[in-house]
C-alpha cells in the first residue's frame, strides 16, 4: 500500500513538469523561427545557389552620416560660437559701452538708487546702439549679408565685408595715444593707414577709448548735482542739523532740476553727438 500511494505521488508530480517541458519547447520554437528568420534562410539559399551556378550578389549599406563633412561640421561650430558670443560683440564694438556708463554716471549722480531700474538703461542703451549703428548695419546688410545669400560672394569675403565697416566706424571713435598703445604692446611698427592693423589692436583701444569717453561725460554730468550737495550741506550744518543725511534732502532738488533742464533730452542728444560719423 505504502508503495502505491508513493507511485501516486510521483505520477502527480511528474505529470506538471511534462506540461511545463512540453509549453517551454513549443515556445522556444515559436519565437526562434519567425518569418525573418525563414526570409533569412531562404535568401542564404538563394545566395548559395547563385554562386554555384557562377554568380555573386552582394549587398552593401549606405547612411547618410558620411555626407557630413569636416567643413560642414566646422560650419556648423563656428555659427554657434559666433551666435554665443553675439552679446559680447555687441558690446564691445559698437556704442553701447559709451551709453550704458554714461547713463549709469547719470543716476548715480542723481541720487536714485535702482531708479531707472539696470532692465531699462540697458534697453535703452541697447535701442540707442541701434539708431546709431543703423547706417553700419545697413551697409553690412547690403555689402554681406544680401550678396552672400545669393551666393555672389564667399563666406570669406562676407566676413571681411562685415568686419570693415565695424573697422572703420571704431578707428573714427578712438584715440591715437590708445592705438599707439596697443600697437606698442603688439610690437607693430609703423604702417601706412589704419586700416592695415589688426583687430587685435583696434578693439582694446577703441574699448578703453570709449571709457574714457564716458567718463569724461559722465564727470560733466556730476558737477552741477554736487553743487547741489554741497549747498544743502551747508545749509544744514549752518541750522545746526548735522544728524539728518544730506543726500536725503537734495536728492528732490536734485530731481527737480534735472527735470526742469530737461535733463534727458540733454544727456542723451548730447551723448549721440559724441560720436564721430
Amino acid at each position: 500500500m505504502r508503495y502505491a500511494k508513493l507511485r501516486k505521488l510521483i505520477l502527480l508530480l511528474l505529470i506538471p513538469l511534462a506540461f511545463i517541458v512540453v509549453f517551454s519547447g513549443s515556445s522556444t520554437y515559436a519565437t526562434t523561427v519567425t518569418p525573418e528568420t525563414e526570409a533569412e534562410e531562404g535568401l542564404d539559399e538563394a545566395i548559395i545557389d547563385d554562386e554555384e551556378d557562377g554568380l555573386s550578389v552582394g549587398l552593401t549599406l549606405n547612411s547618410n552620416s558620411d555626407d557630413t563633412t569636416l567643413s560642414g561640421t566646422l560650419q556648423i561650430l563656428l555659427v554657434i560660437t559666433v551666435i554665443s558670443l553675439a552679446p559680447s560683440i555687441l558690446v564691445m564694438v559698437t556704442s553701447f559701452t559709451r551709453i550704458v556708463v554714461v547713463l549709469s554716471f547719470t543716476r548715480t549722480a542723481l541720487g536714485t538708487q535702482s531708479s531707472p531700474p539696470n532692465n531699462v538703461l540697458i534697453g535703452l542703451s541697447l535701442f540707442l546702439t541701434l539708431f546709431i549703428m543703423s547706417p553700419i548695419f545697413l551697409q553690412i546688410k547690403e555689402n554681406a549679408i544680401d550678396p552672400l545669400s545669393r551666393n555672389e560672394i564667399t563666406q570669406e569675403e562676407a566676413l571681411d565685408a562685415c568686419v570693415d565697416p565695424l573697422k572703420e566706424f571704431m578707428l573714427e571713435q578712438v584715440r591715437q595715444e590708445d592705438l599707439r598703445l596697443f600697437m606698442d604692446i603688439a610690437k607693430v611698427d609703423t604702417v601706412e593707414s589704419a586700416d592695415e592693423l589688426s583687430l587685435t589692436v583696434v578693439i582694446p583701444a577703441f574699448i578703453i577709448s570709449e571709457l574714457r569717453a564716458a567718463f569724461i561725460i559722465g564727470f560733466l554730468i556730476y558737477i552741477p548735482f554736487i553743487i547741489i550737495d554741497m549747498v544743502v550741506a551747508s545749509v544744514l550744518m549752518s541750522m545746526g542739523m548735522m544728524m539728518l543725511p544730506p543726500t536725503t534732502i537734495s536728492m528732490p532738488f536734485k530731481i527737480l532740476l534735472f527735470i526742469l533742464a530737461d535733463g534727458w533730452n540733454l544727456v542723451i542728444g548730447e551723448l549721440v553727438n559724441s560720436f564721430n560719423f
